[in-house]
């Protein structure tokens, strides 16, 4: 930027200075002027010294946006830019040849990395693509960059993958396959806690994802043990079930003995009440009550022998 303000301001100052000396463009009068090819040398000048100034000047400016850390770093002298650093925020001027800016994003980065392998614990590999957030903090961007001098993208690509990987490896180490795919998300969250252990002192790491995948052996017997304890639990509900039409039936059948029980009981009663009932007194009485008052001679004679004793 200021090398063109550099070119623009030449420019502008040569025209001036031939619009002012213009004037002297010509010499002689009338039909004997001519040119002064003299005169176009000092706005010519002024342009080129310009042009040359433009292309060789070691002043540039940048700005820091919103949301970044700038560091303005020493190029010469015995630290050489390991621990000769400012913080610089809005708009920087620096000197090219002497100095340089870096700039940090302090707002939460999305990385995803290219598929690596895993061993868990036990033996078995795994492959993982893990893919995270992080940020910096804006407190830490210059101890970070004393100790890796490196700009951001390179510090992703480099020591921040190698202190991902390596923090995911040594917790797949501790962690049994099966469990690994039984209780990923407690899996990952480990690993972001391990993580965060790690590198807190320059970044925080959250919204991991390990993207693990078993390999092809490994899925068949993790299918296959699933399918064991699938039909374990299918044959303990069929013993529950089992058990409780069992218990059903026995109350059923306890239901209807006790039906029987008291239904028996109830005619035992009845009849034992219908025996003290039936004295001889109460028979004839029975007798009477049905009698409809006629007495056929043919069966009755002269009434000893009669049914009801008519006395």
């Amino acid at each position: 930027m200021i090398s063109t303000l550099i070119f623009v301001a030449a420019l502008i100052i040569a025209v001036l200075v031939a619009i002012s000396t213009k004037d002297s463009m010509f010499e002689g009068s009338g039909y004997n002027r001519e040119f002064r090819f003299l005169w176009l040398l000092k706005p010519i000048g002024i342009f080129l010294l310009g042009t040359v100034l433009s292309m060789v000047q070691p002043f540039s400016i940048e700005r820091i946006d919103a949301g970044h850390v700038g560091i303005k770093v020493k190029l010469t002298g015995n630290s050489r830019g390991v621990s000769n650093y400012e913080y610089k925020t809005g708009w920087v001027l620096y000197n090219t040849w002497t100095e340089d800016i870096y700039e940090f994003p302090t707002y939460q980065q999305h990385i995803e990395f290219e598929a690596q392998q895993v061993i868990t614990k036990g033996g078995f590999p795994a492959d993982i693509k893990p893919t995270f957030n992080y940020s910096l903090k804006p407190n830490a961007v210059g101890d970070m960059f004393v100790n890796l001098r490196l700009p951001i993208k390179d510090v992703e690509q480099g020591w921040l993958k190698n202190a991902i990987v390596g923090a995911v490896n040594d917790v797949a180490n501790g962690w049994e396959v099966d469990s690994v795919f039984g209780h990923r998300q407690s899996f990952e969250a480990a690993i972001v806690a391990e993580c965060n252990l790690r590198l807190s002192k320059w970044f925080s790491v959250s919204q991991m994802r390990s993207n693990i995948i078993p390999p092809e052996a490994l899925q068949e017997a993790i299918v296959a043990k699933t399918k064991s304890v699938q039909q374990a639990e299918a044959s303990i509900q069929q013993a529950l079930a089992a058990e409780a039409d069992g218990k059903r039936k026995v109350a059923i059948a306890r239901a209807d003995s006790a039906e029987t029980i008291i239904n028996a009981s109830a005619r035992a009663k009845a009849m034992e009440l219908t025996q003290q009932k039936l004295t001889p007194l109460y028979v004839e009485f029975k007798k009477v009550e049905k009698w409809d008052g006629h007495t056929p001679n043919t069966v009755v004679g002269n009434g000893s022998g009669s049914f009801i004793n008519l006395k």
